[in-house]
């Protein structure tokens, strides 16, 4: 078999691009034996001789064809903000943002995604970097071919694009899997632009180096080809028989884009034959695809973008507190050195105005299962969105902080309200926030949504007691069953 020309080579390792090359391929078995061995020191683990976004990104986009959507969204949302610390530049930045774009354009958002292959394409010719010119111009011309079939509007001008990237990835592509998709592409623009005959000799030439790549992308594709050539020639039944192979090809790999259009391709060919039953399990196909395609939309798309809005808010919070060794890096609250080293001078300063100090401890709900479900990184965007609703309902004067793991304390104080009252109202009012709030862009489907049980107490002007009191109190409050404010000594109704 013709060696391939190993895409990505010099930016990824060779164990990530053993794993891609068994995907292509159609071993779906190997490929996730292997990916398990690949992630086995850790998902995120990425050696530093590497540009860390573009593994990242990478190993994403291998889990997402795995069906492993909640690590692929980890990665994504590690791999995006890692891209963000800097103004991409060079070949490995231009195979990440063209990776991203790919991800955008396969859940449905095609405007960005062009955006951003074209970014790609650019990033990669400034770097003169011409394999990962090559690929990107290559992602690019898929995009534009895909977007041209279902488009008659922009046919033309998109084709007409998708040809002249397509012309310049196999013209720098070593024999192999690249060049074999990029002449692959270059027909289907040529075809859809007139030029049947040529169309046809280069998706023959497509087909014959898939196959030798063993890259069944490249061999669905030019199949595709070869079933719209032949269909414009009128030869429907051996348009059929090209089509079907392209359909099998994209199922064997389980890319639900071409899936989708070849399905229909096939479709509209059987009704031109006059075949109502191959036209029937055509369309089942296409629906089938589609509906995967919705699925991990719904499942992935609301959570990576709030998770990465999260996730670049609580970045920047970070990054203004790094230097603050009083300070929480994951959420900007006060730690627990921050709550005793300032927690004496504001209970003085509370006692001597007259007031009653109260401190409110709390713990998240659940958290365990936010964990394992959802990965870590949904964990950490968990006690960040915990953090911002204490802000909303808290003085700027209270004392927020994260005391470890997912207990946070509030120390009350410059009370508006009736000191003696405070505690329970603004620990009541934390836990209906919290209880009220809409986990589902950041958790998707989660059988027990976070809520926070909650301890108050108030009294003395020492940390150690109040905090003892809350204790007991808060104990109280998992013990009688979650999302509820329990004091030291009576029971607040949560209603």
């Amino acid at each position: 078999m013709q060696q391939e020309d190993q895409p990505l080579a010099g930016h990824i390792p060779a164990q990530d691009r053993q794993v891609r090359q068994l995907l292509n391929a159609g071993g779906f078995t190997k490929a996730d034996a292997a990916f398990d061995e690949l992630i086995a020191g850790g998902a995120n683990f990425v050696d530093e001789r590497w540009v860390r976004s573009t593994v990242l990104v990478h190993r994403a986009l291998l889990a997402w064809r795995l069906g492993r959507i909640p690590l692929a969204l980890e990665l994504i949302t590690e791999g995006w903000t890692e891209l963000d610390t800097r103004p991409p530049s060079g070949g490995s930045s231009a195979h990440t943002v063209s990776m991203l774009g790919y991800i955008l354009e396969s859940i449905g958002r095609r405007g960005p995604a062009m955006d951003l292959m074209s970014l790609a394409v650019q990033i990669a010719r400034d770097a003169g970097d011409q394999p990962a010119l090559a690929h990107c111009a290559l992602r690019e011309g898929v995009s534009r071919v895909f977007q041209a079939a279902g488009d008659q509007d922009q046919a033309n001008h998109q084709f007409a694009a998708a040809r002249d990237l397509c012309e310049e990835a196999q013209s720098l592509a070593k024999p192999g899997g690249i060049k074999s998709c990029a002449l692959a592409c270059l027909a289907r623009s040529l075809s859809g632009l007139g030029d049947v005959e040529t169309a046809e000799r280069i998706a023959q030439e497509a087909l014959t180096l898939g196959r030798d790549a063993a890259n069944l992308y490249a061999v669905g594709m030019a199949n595709w080809v070869l079933a719209h050539v032949r269909r414009s020639q009128g030869v429907l039944t051996e348009a059929r028989t090209f089509a079907s192979r392209a359909l099998e090809n994209a199922e064997n790999i389980r890319e639900s884009a071409l899936m989708m259009h070849f399905s229909r391709e096939l479709a509209e060919i059987c009704r031109e034959l006059g075949d109502p039953v191959g036209e029937a399990a055509a369309l089942r196909r296409a629906v089938s695809a589609a509906v995967s395609a919705v699925d991990i939309l719904k499942e992935g798309l609301g959570q990576a973008l709030e998770q990465r809005r999260v996730a670049t808010q609580a970045q920047r919070m970070a990054m203004a507190a790094r230097e603050a060794a009083l300070r929480d890096p994951l959420t900007g609250l006060a730690n627990r050195l921050g709550l005793e080293r300032l927690a004496p001078v504001l209970l003085e300063r509370t006692a001597a105005a007259g007031r009653i100090p109260w401190l409110v401890l709390l713990d998240v709900d659940w958290f365990k299962e936010v964990n394992d479900f959802a990965g870590h990184t949904a964990g950490d965007v968990v006690l960040q969105e915990v953090a911002n609703l204490l802000r909303r309902e808290c003085r700027a004067g209270d004392l927020l902080c994260r005391w470890a793991g997912d207990e946070f304390v509030v120390l009350l104080v410059d009370a508006a309200e009736d000191s003696r009252e405070a505690g329970p109202v603004v620990a009541e009012r934390i836990r209906s926030a919290v209880n009220s709030h809409d986990w589902r862009l950041v958790l998707g489907r989660l059988e027990k949504k976070p809520t926070v049980s909650i301890g108050v107490a108030a009294g003395p002007n020492d940390l150690e007691q109040l905090f003892a009191s809350a204790d007991i109190a808060l104990y109280k409050a998992k013990r009688a069953g979650r999302n509820r404010v329990e004091t030291d000594g009576e029971e607040i109704d949560p209603s």
